[in-house]
């Protein structure tokens, strides 16, 4: 009875009716508004990994999982047994509940990583040749097919003839007797097909009269001529239903037959679609999953937020959800909450229960990770005022009442009937007479609690170190003590505390007595909490405060609502400057905890934002060796390419030289096509510096590393500082630069000022490759000025760019002309020779 009244003290049921909103099904939703309570930790964590793989399942697949055509069918099954027929629509249910389930269980088997749900539907069988049975039997409609037998299709046929014909007699008679009837239309009355026929010329048409209008104008009238037809329609229609009910009767015998298999099915498919509502509403609440920890670790619940609360602020236009930090070390077994009214101490109570139970079903809870709290086997609440007017209950009997009902069902021992009477009566005569209440308070007080409320001893009341015991229960206790005098409430609340420290896990209390906020500091299962209280604004903030007791705010509250001053200096004095000294010492801790949080907050975004710096530097990074060795890979694939080309240039050359003639001529431009073929494709290696002081004499053996030949010098270096040499049969003129003696001197380069201008050869004529050609035709104007920007871009080592743009119109060579003559990269162009395409190929030269 407790754990039900806790149940609806937590509001338990409104977040079942939330969560059945998610589910897909009306058993899943029912499923949701009954959620029962593992028994234990066992059953509570299989339901954990069910949520936990759909939650995944929910990520992944676009749609989630699909409960479509499942139904209800439960009562179906219940009929079938109990050889009932069942109509086309039941059966048309139950084969779609099939086909449903079969989706469904082959998209969870085509899944990887969710082995409980897996096993869940491993033994669901689906029965596919019930499901075509059925759909061979009845159609869309829930209505029984021809094809279900030949028998019922035979029957249709006759019936359709008989219903033709009649319609055809009937159609006879409104063309010939027209002017007779109300309405040129064939309708029925009692399953008859009749006609609308005036009452005065009711003759004109004999037949039966089945029926009239309210004003007796109208006859409906069968008329004679077809009442046979009639008959037999009636006739077929009877044979037709008999037919049909045979179907049925046989469809729901194979029902039957696997009622049991398909009970299961619909037990899986609940479980399924209720570990879908769970992850869904989890998801919605940005809930975290949550882990079950023994008794001696700490309970960590951060940034927990009211589920409900929740929903109000998101469905209902509710104001924003104060979240409340949670973290009880292991040796804490009860927490004292204090603070004003209207501050939140219930709504935390509420927090915490629900976010036990949440975890217990299975749920996610909605707090920051990690989520980490008990597996509790009891949610114990006395929660709110259960004063009863009819059961002559005052609050505080109504608290007591409540109270030993968690005792009794936490297996403790308990106390008899009688003195349960006794006491009850003792308390209803002390709310109501001053008399009984002085001898009430004669045997309750400070240092004597009646050992018939609690049956422990005494001193283990009094002493800190109680033997505990190994309940797993979670109590939670709102304005533990309320509703008598302060002094013997204050008294019993300290003593239940203590007796709740040493049979329960976890109790959670809210008070106003100031003497709880002393156990703290004489037991060490005691813990202190407040709400939070704005001084300035002389209103609630609804954080919780953790190690703080909380402190009076009446007498600052009635002096800032403008209560006589006079009256509020006498209270003061009355409370004396013990308990303002308190106060001022709780506001201090209360300002230093708000510093140190205002710096946590602080330290906490330098983290954040050093740590995304970090990522930002390391992102880049990443991209930039990333850059690197993209870099790398196109220089070795233009290297590559380059060698390739050089080697065909020169081979080119070869076979020019073997197919002409020896000449030195040829020998000569042999030697510049080299030239210019080792300047486009060598890299650039730097040269060792030498000592300098090697001039070459006609006759001496000298290198040349450019071309990696040994030549013999055959004239002496002029003015302009080249010589003449010779290898083999080639003769070329080299500059004293690109020459060295056989030990590797360099020569020495004398610069001579010239006083006479400099003749510039004509540049030697470029030869035209694949790589410096580009081919514009059938290309409009500014399609080709882009992909001229692209090659001149690759053209600049080379030096030259060959265009072939054709000759048609001209309009693309002059649109080409106007651009190369912008382009800040082009010192030159011309048309080509005739030989390399005359008009229709302009030669550009690059800076």
């Amino acid at each position: 009875m407790i754990q039900s009244e806790t149940l609806e003290l937590l509001e338990w049921p409104r977040l079942c009716e939330h969560l059945a909103t998610f589910a897909a099904t009306k058993l899943g939703a029912f499923a949701a508004r009954h959620l029962r309570l593992p028994a234990t930790q066992s059953e509570s964590l299989h339901l954990l990994a069910q949520t936990k793989e759909v939650y995944e399942l929910e990520s992944k697949l676009t749609s989630g999982l699909t409960f479509e055509g499942i139904q209800d069918i439960g009562e179906f099954l219940e009929r079938s047994e109990l050889q009932g027929i069942l109509s086309g629509q039941e059966l048309l249910a139950i084969a779609t509940t099939l086909a449903g389930m079969r989706r469904l269980r082959r998209l969870i088997d085509a899944q990887e990583d969710v082995p409980v749900l897996g096993s869940l539907v491993a033994e669901v069988r689906t029965y596919p040749e019930l499901e075509q049975e059925i759909h061979r039997c009845i159609d869309d409609r829930g209505d029984v097919a021809d094809r279900a037998s030949p028998k019922l299709a035979g029957i249709r046929s006759q019936l359709k003839s008989a219903r033709d014909r009649i319609y055809q007699i009937l159609q006879g008679i409104i063309q010939r007797q027209g002017a007779a009837l109300q309405q040129p239309l064939i309708t029925q009355r009692s399953d008859r097909f009749v006609l609308p026929v005036k009452a005065p010329q009711k003759s004109a048409i004999p037949g039966i009269v089945h029926d009239s209008s309210s004003t007796g104008s109208t006859l409906y009238v069968e008329p004679k001529s077809i009442i046979n037809l009639g008959n037999q329609l009636r006739t077929y229609q009877r044979q037709e239903r008999v037919e049909e009910e045979a179907v049925c009767r046989a469809l729901t015998e194979q029902v039957a037959a696997v009622k049991p298999d398909l009970e299961q099915l619909l037990v899986v498919a609940t479980k399924l679609d209720l570990a879908t509502a769970r992850a869904r509403y989890s998801l919605w609440l940005e809930a975290n999953p949550p882990r079950f920890i023994d008794p001696k670790d700490i309970i960590t619940l951060h940034q927990l937020r009211h589920p409900l609360l929740v929903w109000q602020q998101q469905h209902e236009q509710g104001t924003a959800v104060v979240p409340i930090n949670v973290q009880i070390q292991p040796q804490i077994r009860v927490v004292a909450i204090t603070g004003p009214n209207t501050g939140g101490k219930t709504v935390t109570l509420k927090t915490l229960g629900l976010a036990a139970l949440m975890a217990k079903v299975g749920l996610f809870v909605p707090a920051r990770e990690p989520v980490e709290l008990p597996w509790f086997e009891q949610i114990l609440a006395d929660i709110g005022d259960e004063q009863s007017l009819e059961q002559s209950l005052s609050t505080f009997s109504g608290h007591i009442r409540r109270i030993s009902r968690i005792i009794e069902a936490m297996g403790t021992e308990g106390r008899g009937d009688a003195e349960m009477e006794d006491e009850e009566d003792e308390g209803d005569k002390g709310d109501k007479e001053d008399e009984e209440n002085k001898e009430d308070k004669e045997d309750i007080s400070h240092s004597s609690i009646p050992n018939s409320q609690f049956p422990i001893p005494k001193q283990q009341i009094t002493n800190n170190q109680q033997p505990t015991t190994n309940n797993n229960s979670l109590v939670l206790l709102d304005e533990v003590g309320a509703g008598t005098d302060p002094a013997e409430g204050s008294a019993l609340a300290i003593a239940l505390l203590k007796y709740l420290a040493a049979h329960a896990q976890l109790t959670v209390a809210t008070t106003h007595y100031g003497e709880l906020k002393a156990l703290k500091y004489q037991d060490e299962r005691f813990e202190n909490a407040s709400v939070e209280f704005n001084d300035s604004t002389l209103q609630p903030t609804y954080r919780l405060l953790w190690g703080i007791p909380g402190r009076s705010n009446a007498l600052t509250i009635a002096r800032r609502l403008g209560l006589n001053p006079v009256i509020v200096d006498q209270a003061q004095t009355l409370v004396g400057s013990s308990s303002e000294d308190v106060n001022e010492v709780i506001a201090g801790l209360e300002a230093q905890r708000r510093r140190q949080e205002t710096k946590e907050r602080e330290a906490s975004g330098l983290l954040q934002q050093t740590e995304r710096l970090h990522q930002e530097v390391s992102d880049k990074a990443k991209l930039l060796q990333e850059r690197e060795r993209e870099l790398k890979l196109e220089q070795e694939q233009a290297v590559q390419k380059a060698i390739a080309q050089a080697k065909e240039e020169i081979a080119k050359v070869i076979r020019q030289l073997q197919q002409g003639s020896a000449s030195a001529q040829n020998a000569q431009k042999a030697t510049k096509a080299l030239e210019e073929i080792s300047q486009r494709h060598q890299p650039q290696v730097p040269k060792p510096k030498q000592k300098p002081g090697f001039r070459p004499k006609v006759g001496d053996r000298i290198r040349i590393p450019r071309l990696n030949q040994t030549a013999e010098v055959l004239t002496a270096p002029n003015n302009d500082g080249e010589l003449r040499v010779r290898f083999g049969i080639m003769k070329m003129t080299v500059p004293l630069e690109d020459v060295e003696s056989l030990d590797g001197q360099k020569a020495e380069i004398v610069v001579k000022k010239k006083t006479t201008p400099t003749v510039v050869a004509p540049p030697p004529t470029p030869v035209r490759t694949s790589q410096n050609t580009i081919d514009l035709r059938g290309s409009r104007v500014a399609d080709a000025e882009f992909e001229l920007e692209q090659a001149i871009g690759q053209a600049v080592s080379s030096g030259v760019l060959w265009i072939v743009h054709g000759k048609g119109t001209g309009k693309l060579r002059e649109g080409v002309h106007a651009f190369l003559a912008r382009h800040s990269l082009i010192d030159r162009f011309e048309l080509a020779g005739q030989s390399d395409g005359g008009s229709g190929v302009t030669v550009a030269y690059l800076k």
